[in-house]
C-alpha cells in the first residue's frame, strides 16, 4: 500500500469511527491531510459515516481546486492551519456535542478555554483557543480564525465546533478525541452531574 492510500484509509477509518460513535452527524464534519504538496479534503456534502477514497477533493496550497470534487466550504480553515503551522499535516473539524456546548461558556483566557481537569488535553494538543462566532463558511469566519490561529494548539469555533491539527491524521484524531472528552468533563462538572 502506498503512502497516499494509507492516508486515505486512515481518514476513512477516522470518519467512520467518529460517525459510528455519534461524535459527528450528517455531513457537518470535514477533514484534510497533506500529501505531495497538495491538500486532500473531504468533498462538499460528504458524510463521515460513508466516506470512500473518491470523496476527497484535491487542492494546491494556494487554494486552487485540482480535482473534479468540490471541497468542503470550510477548506480555508484547513489551509490557514497549514500555512501557519508547518508541523501540521492533518486537520479535523467536527461539531461534537460537548465542544459546541462548552463554546458557549465565557472564558477568562480566550487562548485557553477548556479547563485542564485532566492532564491529557494539554499533553496531546496544548491549549484550545476560542474563535469568535461568525457564519459557518463565511469570509468573516476565515478572517476571525486567521487572527487566532497562532495563539493556541487547537481551536473551538464559538457555537460551531472544534478544529484540531495534528502531525498526521491519527495524531489529529487522538487530539480531537481528547478535546471532546475534556469538554464533556468540564461541562458535567459545571452542571454538577
Amino acid at each position: 500500500m502506498d503512502e497516499l492510500q494509507k492516508k486515505l484509509r486512515d481518514a476513512i477509518w477516522i470518519g467512520k469511527s467518529l460517525f459510528d460513535r455519534n461524535k459527528t452527524s450528517g455531513s457537518s464534519a470535514n477533514m484534510s491531510f497533506l500529501h505531495d504538496g497538495k491538500m486532500y479534503i473531504t468533498k462538499s456534502g460528504s458524510c463521515f459515516g460513508s466516506l470512500t477514497e473518491e470523496q476527497f477533493a484535491v487542492m494546491d496550497m494556494d487554494g486552487k481546486i485540482l480535482s473534479d470534487n468540490k471541497p468542503s466550504k470550510e477548506w480555508p480553515l484547513h489551509l490557514c492551519v497549514y500555512k501557519h503551522r508547518p508541523e501540521a499535516q492533518a486537520v479535523i473539524h467536527t461539531h461534537g456535542t460537548y465542544a459546541v456546548l462548552w463554546s458557549f461558556v465565557p472564558a477568562e483566557d480566550e487562548t485557553d478555554v477548556i479547563p485542564h481537569h485532566t492532564p491529557y488535553l494539554k499533553m496531546k494538543l496544548g491549549t484550545v483557543g476560542a474563535v469568535p462566532y461568525e457564519q459557518p463558511g463565511s469570509q468573516a469566519l476565515f478572517d476571525a480564525f486567521e487572527r487566532c490561529v497562532d495563539k493556541s494548539g487547537g481551536y473551538l469555533l464559538k457555537q460551531h465546533g472544534a478544529v484540531v491539527p495534528g502531525k498526521n491524521l491519527m495524531d489529529a484524531f487522538y487530539s480531537l478525541e481528547e478535546l471532546e472528552e475534556s469538554a464533556k468533563i468540564a461541562w458535567m462538572l459545571r452542571k454538577g452531574a
